[in-house]
C-alpha cells in the first residue's frame, strides 16, 4: 500500500510546526537550548491535539546526533529511527495494554541500562492513566530519582486518574484544543500541498466537526477527499458529516420571529421527509442563537453570514434570543425522552413559541404583537373541531385554555385583559409630566430605575430627551427596552435620547421620596398628639424611639381588601 494517509503523514516532525500548542513548544525549547532538562514530563489533553508527537519530537531533540538542542535535524540516524518507531533507546509503551505490575519491573529493571545507540534512553508512556495501582506504586521511586540517562514521558488524557504521587515527579504540561480557525487554516496547507481543490467554506465545517483534534480534522479530510472525488467541496462535506443545511436554520428563526406556528410545524414535516437528524438541527440551532447573539454586539465572525446574522439579530429581542437558547440547549439534552426525534422536535419549536421573557413590556413589541396575533387564530379550529354539540363544546373548551393559561399567561389579550390594556392603548398623549408617566408604566428591573431615576429635559411630541445620574442607565441594551416600553404605552414610535449627567429636576424616584417623607412626618405627628401615647409618656415618664414610627402602607381597596 503505497498511499499514506494525512494524519500520518503530515505528522509534525519538529517544533516548528506544530499547530496552536506555542506554551508548550516555547517552555520545551528554552529547556532544550539552556540544558535545564526535567527527568519526567507528563502531557495531558484530548484525543489528537500531540501529545505522543510533542514526546517523539523531545526524544529526537534529546538524541539529534547534531547535539541537544531544540531544533533537531530529522536527517540523521537517530532522528529518521525516531520518526520511523524503530530507535532502539525510544521506547513507546501503549499502558492500556501494558498495565501490569510485570510489565513495569520489567521496564525499570532495563532502565538501568546505558543507552545503546543514542544519548538518552526516553520512554513514552502513553495512556498512562491505564495502569494499575501496583503499577503505578512499581515505578515511583525511579521515577523520582532515575538514572541520568533516562528521560520518562507521559501522556494522558485523563489526567484525574493518575496518582497525586506520579503528578508531583512529574513537568505537567496541558495541550490546549486546537480553534477551529487554526485547524482550516492548517488544512488548507495541507490540501494546497497535496493539489486538492477546495472550498473555504468546507474547511470551516470539518474544523467545526473536529472539536479541536488536529487528527481527527486530517482524519475527516481524507474521507472529505475521498467522498468528493478528488476535491473538498461545502455541499459534499455537509452531506458527509450529516449538517443540517444552514437555510433550515434561517427559516425555523424567520418562523419564530414571525410568530408563525404552522410554518414551524411544516417545516419539521419537511425536515423529517427530507431524514433531517433533529438532535443536530437543534446542536446548530443552538450554535447560530449564539452567533446572532454575537452579532448584537457587533462580533461577527469572517465565516458567518453578516448579512442573515444581522437581519436575524435586528428583529430579535435580545430577551427572547436568551430565552430560546436556553429552550433549546434543555430541548436537546431532553430529545432522548420524547417517543421519537420527531415529536420532541415538534415540542421543542412549540416551546420557543410559547414562552416570552416575563419582562414584557420592555421587550421587541413588534415580536410580540406577531407572536400574540398567531396564537388566538387556533383556538376557533380548536373549538370547531369539537363543536359537534353544545354539551361537547362546553366540555372541551377548559382544556386548550387552561392549557394555555398555563403554559403562556401572557400571550392571549382573551386571558388576561388587564395586562394588555395599557399597551393596547393607542394614540394616547404626553402630558408633560415625567414622573407621572413613570409610575403609570408597570416595570421592573434597570427599566423601572431608568424611569424613576431619570430627568425629562425636552419633549416634542414623542421625542424625548431626558438625563439619568448613572452610566449604566445608558447603556444601549437598558435604553431599546425603555424605549420599547414608551412606544407599547403610546401605541406609536419613540425616539429617546440620554445623556448622563446630575439629576437636578422632577423624577419619579424624588416624588416618591417627597411623599414618603410627608408621610413620616404625618405619621410622627399623629402619634405625638394621640391621647393614649400622650398619657403613657406622662405617666412612665416614657419617650418615642427615635426611628420607631412608622407609615402605615395603602393597600388598594378596589378589590376588597383592607386597609
Amino acid at each position: 500500500m503505497t498511499h499514506q494517509v494525512l494524519a500520518r503523514k503530515w505528522r509534525p516532525r519538529d517544533f516548528e510546526s506544530l499547530v496552536g500548542q506555542d506554551h508548550v513548544v516555547r517552555a520545551l525549547s528554552h529547556a532544550l537550548a539552556t540544558n535545564r532538562l526535567h527527568h519526567a514530563y507528563l502531557f495531558t489533553g484530548t484525543r489528537g491535539v500531540g501529545k505522543t508527537t510533542i514526546a517523539r519530537i523531545l526524544a529526537k531533540a534529546l538524541n539529534c546526533e547534531t547535539g541537544v538542542g531544540p531544533h533537531p535535524c530529522g536527517v540523521c540516524g537517530a532522528c529518521t529511527g525516531i520518526d520511523a518507531g524503530r530507535f532502539v533507546d525510544c521506547i513507546e509503551l501503549d499502558a492500556a495494554s501494558n498495565r501490569g505490575v510485570d510489565e513495569m519491573t520489567q521496564l525499570l529493571e532495563n532502565a538501568v541500562y546505558a543507552p545503546t545507540a543514542g544519548r538518552y534512553k526516553v520512554y513514552v508512556i502513553d495512556e498512562v492513566h491505564m495502569l494499575s495501582t501496583h503499577a503505578f506504586n512499581a515505578m515511583l521511586k525511579t521515577l523520582e530519582e532515575p538514572p541520568p540517562h533516562v528521560v520518562f514521558v507521559l501522556a494522558t488524557t485523563d489526567p484525574q486518574r493518575v496518582p497525586v504521587t506520579v503528578l508531583s515527579r512529574c513537568l505537567q504540561f496541558n495541550l490546549k484544543n486546537m480553534p477551529p480557525a487554526s485547524i482550516a487554516a492548517h488544512l488548507a496547507t495541507v490540501l494546497s500541498a497535496e493539489g486538492v481543490d477546495h472550498d473555504s467554506a468546507a474547511l470551516d465545517r470539518i474544523a467545526r466537526a473536529a472539536a479541536g483534534s488536529m487528527r481527527d480534522a486530517l482524519s475527516l479530510l481524507d474521507q472529505a477527499i475521498a467522498f468528493g472525488g478528488g476535491e473538498v467541496r461545502e455541499p459534499a462535506v455537509r452531506e458527509m458529516l450529516g449538517v443540517v443545511d444552514a437555510a433550515w436554520l434561517v427559516r425555523i428563526l424567520d418562523a419564530l420571529v414571525a410568530g408563525d406556528g404552522r410554518e414551524l410545524i411544516a417545516l419539521a414535516d419537511e425536515m423529517l421527509s427530507g431524514n433531517a437528524p433533529f438532535e443536530r438541527t437543534l446542536a446548530d440551532l443552538a450554535a447560530m442563537l449564539q452567533r446572532i447573539a454575537l452579532a448584537q454586539i457587533g462580533a461577527i465572525g469572517d465565516a458567518d453570514d453578516p448579512a442573515t446574522l444581522q437581519r436575524l439579530a435586528a428583529a430579535m429581542a435580545p430577551e427572547d434570543l436568551q430565552v430560546w437558547y436556553q429552550i433549546v440547549i434543555h430541548g436537546a439534552r431532553d430529545l432522548p425522552l420524547a417517543p421519537d426525534a420527531h415529536a420532541g422536535f415538534t415540542m421543542v419549536l412549540l416551546r420557543l413559541l410559547a414562552f416570552r421573557p416575563d419582562d414584557g413590556a420592555a421587550a421587541a413589541p413588534a415580536t410580540r404583537a406577531r407572536a400574540a396575533s398567531a396564537r388566538p387564530k387556533a383556538a376557533p379550529a380548536e373549538r370547531a373541531d369539537g363543536s359537534g354539540g353544545g354539551a361537547s363544546t362546553g366540555r372541551a373548551a377548559p382544556g386548550p385554555a387552561a392549557l394555555r393559561a398555563a403554559i403562556a399567561p401572557c400571550s392571549s389579550a382573551a386571558t388576561q385583559p388587564a395586562q394588555t390594556s395599557e399597551p393596547a392603548r393607542t394614540g394616547a398623549r404626553f402630558d408633560g409630566d415625567w414622573p407621572a408617566l413613570a409610575a403609570r408604566l408597570q416595570l421592573g428591573g434597570l427599566v423601572q430605575q431608568f424611569m424613576h431615576q431619570s430627568e425629562l429635559i425636552s419633549a416634542d411630541g414623542l421625542r424625548f430627551r431626558v438625563r439619568v445620574p448613572i452610566r449604566p442607565l445608558s447603556e444601549p441594551s437598558t435604553v431599546n427596552r425603555v424605549r420599547a416600553a414608551l412606544a407599547a404605552h403610546f401605541g406609536a414610535p419613540v425616539r429617546l435620547e440620554v445623556e448622563v449627567g446630575p439629576v437636578r429636576g422632577a423624577t419619579a424616584a424624588a416624588a416618591s421620596a417627597r411623599e414618603h417623607a410627608d408621610r413620616q412626618a404625618q405619621a410622627q405627628a399623629a402619634i405625638e398628639a394621640d391621647p393614649f401615647v400622650r398619657a403613657l409618656i406622662e405617666d412612665f415618664d416614657g419617650s418615642i424611639v427615635p426611628g420607631s414610627v412608622r407609615p402605615v402602607e395603602r393597600r388598594d381597596t378596589t378589590s376588597g381588601d383592607e386597609q
